[in-house]
């Protein structure tokens, strides 16, 4: 069985230690592709590096996650312009809203977007758009500039079925599932048996988000298979054909790879 964690930050820190071993767990475990969104140009080079060092299995994205934007965001959306440039990278991300912590620079997250929603457009690469607490805007910026060159994945996604709709009604847009679908109190059990499988991909979003029975562990992207297991259950398939269905679905969202 093949499967592909869509979202995995496997050059932080928290990997320095093992990242190669973590990184062969995750193949062993048949995991054959993992993506790794960018945070800011901090990660870059570190980011860089894995892919470099993992070409058939770990692919760069380039984006400014919407923590990390502050007074000086335009600067990094230059630096990400320049290094989209290069064609090096298979999507814009991580980019979107995240309301979470603080509000203060809400507007230039939303100015921030906007422009990398503009590069994905430009370089014809999907969007990977994190939205904690932020669905209802990111979804408007994402519908309001949408046509058939625009498509992307809605990260780490744990709204409602409504909410899945809205990104249906997209066109092109999938759904991130990871390893919160594993929680008791996670609303996953309600809303993804009416979600078709064919806009599901799976995902880690490790050092995160660990799944059951990983949960407050460093999480890694070996545990895409417990995430594929816990969707199937939920929707009454076998493992094997989720595994195979969002396989297909990630590889079609990452056309460059």
């Amino acid at each position: 069985m093949q499967i592909i964690d869509t979202h995995t930050h496997l050059f932080l820190k928290q990997f320095d230690n093992d990242r190669e071993a973590v990184v062969r767990r995750a193949i062993e475990a048949g995991v054959q592709r993992m993506y790794l969104p960018n945070i800011d140009r901090a990660s870059v080079e570190s980011m860089n590096q894995l892919a470099a060092q993992f070409p058939e299995h770990c692919f760069a994205m380039m984006g400014l996650h919407p923590c990390h934007v502050d007074e000086h965001y335009q600067a990094e959306i230059d630096f990400i312009a320049q290094e989209l440039s290069t064609g090096n990278y298979v999507a814009v991300g991580e980019t979107g809203l995240d309301y979470h912590w603080d509000t203060t620079f809400a507007d230039q997250q939303k100015d921030a977007l906007t422009q990398q929603i503009t590069l994905a457009k430009k370089h014809a690469l999907p969007i990977v758009l994190h939205t904690r607490e932020s669905f209802d805007d990111t979804y408007a910026l994402i519908a309001e500039h949408n046509d058939d060159s625009l498509t992307g994945v809605f990260h780490c996604f744990g709204g409602s079925l409504e909410d899945a709709k809205k990104v249906q009604s997209l066109g092109g847009f999938y759904i991130g599932i990871g390893g919160v679908a594993t929680f008791k109190k996670s609303n996953h059990a309600q809303v993804l048996p009416e979600v078709p499988l064919d806009m599901i991909v799976l995902e880690t979003d490790s050092p995160y988000l660990a799944p059951v029975p990983y949960r407050g562990k460093r999480n890694e992207s070996a545990y895409t298979a417990e995430i594929a297991q816990r969707v199937a259950d939920i929707k009454s398939l076998s493992v094997e054909e989720v595994a195979g269905v969002t396989t297909r679905n990630a590889l079609s969202l990452y056309k460059a790879t």
